[in-house]
């Protein structure tokens, strides 16, 4: 996925705001070109595509943008349909809203919809997505897990993304949900995977050098498990805790950012 044509990936962890500033959903139509730029939100991951896909509508208008679409891919036949895959690839910004994640793997992936969407974003496309949507967006995406619990062996099931950010795991409603338990524990599983977890109300702003910059108003924790020295991962039998040792964890608010590449912090 090296290509300077890439696009920006903006991954949002659920419950942006949408009446006060609207600090990510404006900067999301910041990424586009034009207030006609052509903005397409897609409504897969929801069970009330009309209702959600009328206030997104109501937002971007609100922000300026002009020229905008609402589409519900509802099945596998309808993620194969050309005039559906042609408007995903003529798109310029593409906006997955919440809902069941899924829902949108089971449905689009592996279609001419999805292919269309690596297509818009190898082209230069802002591909964007609040909590289903922003755990579609890794290759390791978690399906089901335990919120407030401690790191241990748990129901944590995860499943194929939609690749759009390479050897991730993202976790959204992030410190709300209590979700570092399931997160370090998905880590330890495999440490070359790197793992982060998005608070509500804020964003990671992926650009096509692997950087990200931090937006919002909470903050976005990163846990790296290469400096992994031991853990009991292998050996722990259902709700036994996990011990894991020498693990780095940063915890980013706005105004940092993060070398995806070389796993480094940066003040943006």
């Amino acid at each position: 996925m090296e290509s300077d044509k890439r696009g920006v990936l903006l991954i949002v962890g659920g419950a942006e705001d949408k009446e006060d500033k609207m600090i990510i959903l404006k900067k999301f139509t910041r990424l586009l070109k034009h207030n006609d730029s052509k903005l397409l939100v897609l409504t897969t991951a929801t069970k009330e595509p009309d209702a959600v896909g009328n206030e997104y509508r109501r937002v971007f208008e609100k922000l300026g943008m002009t020229n905008i679409d609402i589409l519900n891919i509802d099945s596998r036949e309808d993620a194969n349909d050309e005039e559906y895959t042609e408007e995903i690839r003529r798109s310029e910004g593409i906006f997955f809203t919440g809902g069941d994640q899924l829902r949108i793997t089971s449905i689009i992936g592996g279609t001419k919809a999805s292919e269309a969407l690596h297509e818009c974003y190898l082209n230069g496309g802002v591909i964007a997505g609040t909590s289903a949507g922003a755990s579609v967006m890794s290759n390791i995406m978690i399906i089901e897990g335990d919120n407030n619990e401690p790191a241990k062996k748990c129901v944590l099931k995860v499943a194929p993304g939609l690749n759009l950010l390479n050897n991730t795991i993202i976790d959204q409603h992030f410190a709300q949900r209590g979700r570092i338990g399931r997160l370090l524990y998905g880590v330890a599983e495999n440490p070359e995977i790197l793992g982060i977890g998005i608070d509500e109300d804020t964003s990671i702003i992926v650009y096509p050098d692997n950087t990200f910059d931090v937006l919002g108003t909470n903050s976005v924790t990163i846990v790296d498990g290469k400096s992994i020295k031991s853990s009991n991962v292998s050996e722990l039998k259902p709700d036994e805790v996990l011990a894991i040792t020498n693990i780095t964890l940063h915890v980013l608010p706005e105004g940092y950012g993060f070398d995806l590449k070389n796993r480094e912090v940066f003040r943006a």
